[in-house]
């Protein structure tokens, strides 16, 4: 009887657990559950298309500049190289990169924006200080700068140096949260009540900034997708490991568009420019989720009719002169 208990307890919990998950699903505004869904599928290509893919992205063949049919559908390059293969096997380097380096970056965003909003005086303008320092750096410069004078040119260098130029905004956002959180009663009271600032901070306040959280972790990876592809392109990491950026590397390296070759860039690029759209739908789904101001006002259906609104008494209007 206890063993049966435990089943049908268990089993009760884990139909709660879908049922909180179903009900979160369908409180996602619509530009969120869109941008969910292109980011699923890519998340999807990034952990299966390596085993997906036809052929060795690094084959070559006697197929050169060979246009999209059915044994190469999206064609091949110079070298014969097929391209369906090189998207299935280089969405992965691209989509880790993106995501590692915006978790990063998002962490040093929370850790620096809550303390120098919670603790105020020098450690607020220390922090400050070098959060507006990091914001005016040129970005994109720096990191050709500093990839360039790398030994080795690999994910984990990219990763780190992204991460660590991507914190800023988020920073600042999430102090000023944290700034007009501080003074709220619920923290006094765990002051109190002798709790640590640490404490304080992860239980008390973070759970209450997770929309702006999330929010800076979709900014955050959107920059760095954006940031790795440039990088790539410009050919500043390693160049023989596939990703979506190395593919724009060398199809521009070698003519692909003097040569006419469409389906050997656009493809790559296409697959960019759809993860950055579910980014930035997913963006705008947070940010109607945490403000309802901006959520749109339902459209009535066709066949509902409006009931007529009773006109209000007209001013009374007296005859006669004075009264």
């Amino acid at each position: 009887m206890t063993a049966a208990a435990t089943t049908i307890t268990a089993s009760g919990r884990s139909a709660g657990r879908l049922a909180n998950l179903a009900g979160g699903w369908r409180a996602l505004p619509p530009r969120a559950k869109a941008g969910c869904v292109i980011l699923g599928i890519f998340v999807l290509v990034a952990l299966f298309g390596p085993y997906l893919a036809p052929d060795n992205p690094s084959a070559t063949s006697s197929a050169l500049l060979a246009a999209p049919s059915p044994r190469h559908l999206l064609g091949t390059t110079s070298t014969g190289q097929d391209v369906l293969s090189q998207i299935l096997a280089g969405t992965r380097s691209t989509v880790v990169i993106a995501l590692a380096a915006g978790a990063l970056a998002t962490v040093l965003a929370v850790v620096v924006g809550m303390a120098a909003g919670f603790l105020g005086g020098i450690w607020d303008e220390l922090l400050s200080l070098l959060s507006n320092v990091f914001l005016v750096l040129p970005a994109l410069p720096l990191l050709v700068v500093l990839l360039a004078y790398q030994s080795a040119r690999g994910d984990i260098g990219t990763i780190l140096v992204l991460s660590a130029l991507g914190w800023p905004w988020g920073a600042r956002i999430i102090r000023a949260q944290t700034l007009s959180l501080r003074h709220r009663d619920f923290v006094a009271a765990a002051r109190e009540t002798g709790e640590r600032t640490w404490r304080i901070l992860l239980t008390e306040l973070l759970p209450t900034e997770l929309n702006l959280v999330a929010a800076a972790f979709v900014g955050a990876v959107l920059y760095a997708l954006g940031a790795s592809v440039a990088l790539a392109f410009l050919g500043l990491t390693d160049t023989s490991q596939w990703s979506l950026g190395t593919m724009l590397y060398w199809a521009q390296t070698q003519n692909a568009l003097q040569l006419g070759a469409w389906w050997w860039f656009i493809p790559p690029g296409l697959a960019v420019a759809l993860i950055g759209v579910g980014l930035v739908l997913v963006n705008f789904g947070l940010d109607e989720l945490g403000n309802p101001r901006l959520r749109a006002v339902p459209v009535p259906r066709r066949g509902w009719r409006r009931q007529p609104s009773r006109p209000s008494d007209p001013t009374p209007v007296r005859r006669g002169g004075r009264s």
